[in-house]
């Protein structure tokens, strides 16, 4: 029989306990992103937010390299006499998984080109807007904005008295205003993807996001959020 003092060094040396199994689903949420899983999130955002986001250009070019290479070795080994059927068949989900990419990369695109033309004016009289483009997006909100001037000056503005020969919004011409600008307080889903500090609802009511909920409010509340990327719209 042992002693105390044997009980004791027991004691000490006993190894602690294991920590508690954690879910399968915490350890998704803090593992890093892909680059995929950053785009569809920065796609989703910009779907479903009335403003014009900032270009992702560096993870979009990213992406558009891989794609390239990706089919190039598709291609090659299509080529190939020697590739097995089993080869071809898994050519084949790669090829799949391949247009699924190219499908969010053009989506993304467009909703920006749509959101760049839409509010081409707002655009280029905004340098801080201007900072969320591209040179090209930049050069492209330039471009529509000077051909909506010239076609509304030559089929409107023209036959109109020279005090109202103009589209500048801070002369209170024309209700509603002649440029169009996004509407800020539209509603979004927004999903906190961690506990982000409490915001400020448009009644003045403080308003508690904890991580994975999902919440409906206007989208000037929780811009800040989505730009830190604390949360994300969906």
């Amino acid at each position: 029989m042992s002693n105390w003092d044997d009980d004791r060094d027991a004691d000490v040396h006993m190894a602690p306990p294991p920590p508690p199994a954690r879910g399968a689903l915490e350890l998704e949420r803090e593992r890093e992103e892909t680059p995929l899983e950053l785009l569809t999130r920065h796609w989703m955002n910009e779907r479903h937010a009335p403003e014009i986001l900032p270009a992702q250009e560096a993870l979009l070019s990213s992406i558009l390299d891989h794609l390239r290479r990706q089919s190039d070795a598709v291609q090659t080994l299509r080529g190939d006499p020697s590739t097995s059927d089993d080869e071809h068949l898994r050519i084949t989900l790669v090829q799949l998984d391949i247009e699924r990419v190219k499908f969010i990369v053009r989506s993304y695109v467009r909703t920006r080109l749509y959101k760049i033309e839409k509010y081409a004016r707002y655009i280029t009289s905004s340098p801080d807007i201007q900072t969320r483009l591209t040179a090209a997006e930049r050069d492209h909100a330039s471009r529509h904005a000077d051909l909506n001037d010239r076609h509304f000056n030559f089929s409107v503005l023209q036959s109109l008295p020279e005090p109202q020969r103009h589209l500048d919004d801070d002369v209170p011409y024309y209700m509603p205003p002649m440029m169009t600008t996004p509407d800020a307080s539209k509603p979004v889903f927004v999903h906190a993807l961690k506990d982000c500090p409490p915001v400020v609802l448009p009644d003045g009511t403080r308003h508690e996001m904890m991580k994975g909920h999902i919440s409906l409010t206007h989208f000037s509340v929780v811009e800040h959020l989505v730009a830190r990327g604390e949360a994300e719209l969906v």
